[in-house]
């Protein structure tokens, strides 16, 4: 009879022990990034503010109890292997919900998995029209099209004195589809176009591209990459005596990253940036502005990478409200109805979704800030 009551005791404890692991079971969030390759800095930057989110929302409690464990895979920075992270992830690890992927062609690639397996993912860096517009409703992204962002600098146009200008992009979604909107929108504002040169996302050498802008005679190149490229732009624009100003879009270069990289040949540069940590004050939620910046600082990361590792925080924080939302469902289809409602005061604003793209099958698109910023004597300096 002892030994009976026992066991029953014993069988008891364990139930009550799996019931308490399953309460207190971890919520997956599968991340895809660039850790390795071209965008590696970028990717990696994201992938740290990601991890800081979910470290501050765990440690205050985590969601109705849940603690969230990030999946995260390298997507190498190439499409091919971004699509093969998304399926991983969805088939292996089993997570109902993902961040990713930085670039537009990688979160392109990504795209197919998401709609086979019916899995949402928060998108914290694409600006390519075609992800929201494409009929996908598994997509929810924070960041700006680089059609709003165009919108956003046309009232600089005339202050800034654009007559004439020239292009130089990456010769991929994200630099091909930002050079289309910012040539629509110039052109709109009485700009002349030159030049329109493209190049890989691992060249190195841009002498022959310069040297054709330079000949154009513009007063303005604009220039879409990431920042190890543009440091490489900036320095051989110097040596090439290349006098326009030069403005950079999408948001993925840091400047603090390129005064100290490219030096002299940084000033006088112009910089579209979604995040301006110099000046936390000037943004539209200060507090979680400062709130990330103290978690950056405390986890001893490289200030330079503030503004693109805020992407990654907002993207996390936005599937923690998501899954608050959901109402302790932690099921794919759940999380994307939930994605709906969200209302998160970000780093980069408020995070809410409107539809774009055909009807039953709008993705969500967030409306963000655009700041500009220019690179003078070393400092950066708001506009």
């Amino acid at each position: 009879m002892e030994r009976s009551f026992l066991n029953a005791l014993l069988c008891a404890t364990g139930a009550l022990v799996m019931a308490g692991g399953a309460l207190a079971q971890d919520v997956k969030i599968g991340v895809s990034q660039p850790l390795t390759g071209a965008f590696a800095a970028d990717g990696n930057y994201v992938a740290d503010g990601a991890k800081l989110a979910a470290e501050a929302i765990n440690k205050a409690g985590g969601v109705d109890g849940k603690q969230l464990q990030l999946v995260i895979e390298d997507n190498k920075s190439n499409p091919t292997e971004a699509a093969a992270t998304a399926e991983r992830l969805i088939v292996q690890d089993k997570v109902p919900v993902m961040m990713g992927a930085w670039g537009s062609s990688l979160t392109l690639a990504v795209m197919p998995k998401l709609m086979e397996y019916k899995v949402p993912m928060v998108v914290e860096t694409s600006s390519s029209g075609k992800i929201t517009t494409s009929g996908n409703p598994y997509i929810f992204r924070i960041s700006p099209t680089s059609e709003m962002e165009a919108k956003a600098f046309a009232p600089l146009v005339k202050t800034m004195g654009v007559k004439k200008a020239d292009f130089l992009a990456t010769n991929d979604d994200f630099g091909k589809g930002s050079m289309q909107e910012f040539t629509k929108m110039l052109k709109a504002e009485g700009v002349t176009i030159g030049a329109s040169e493209t190049m890989g996302e691992d060249a190195t050498d841009l002498s022959a591209q310069l040297a054709k802008i330079k000949a154009s005679g513009g007063d303005t190149i604009f220039v879409t990459t990431d920042v190890e490229q543009l440091t490489l732009i900036l320095k051989q624009a110097k040596d090439q005596q290349v006098t326009a100003r030069i403005i950079t879009t999408g948001g993925s270069v840091s400047p603090d990253q390129l005064i100290e990289q490219a030096g002299d040949a940084a000033n006088g540069s112009y910089h579209l940036v979604f995040f301006t940590p110099w000046f936390p004050d000037a943004v539209k939620n200060p507090e979680v502005a400062k709130e990330f910046m103290a978690a950056w600082k405390g986890a001893k990361l490289d200030v330079g990478g503030l503004t693109e590792g805020f992407r990654g925080w907002d993207g996390v924080y936005t599937i923690a409200a998501a899954l608050k939302d959901a109402g302790g469902k932690v099921d794919s289809a759940s999380i994307t109805k939930a994605l709906w409602g969200v209302h998160v005061k970000g780093v980069n604003g408020d995070i809410a979704f409107i539809k774009q793209g055909p009807a039953g099958k709008e993705s969500g698109q967030s409306v963000p800030s655009v700041y500009l910023v220019k690179i003078d004597g070393g400092k950066v300096v708001k506009q």
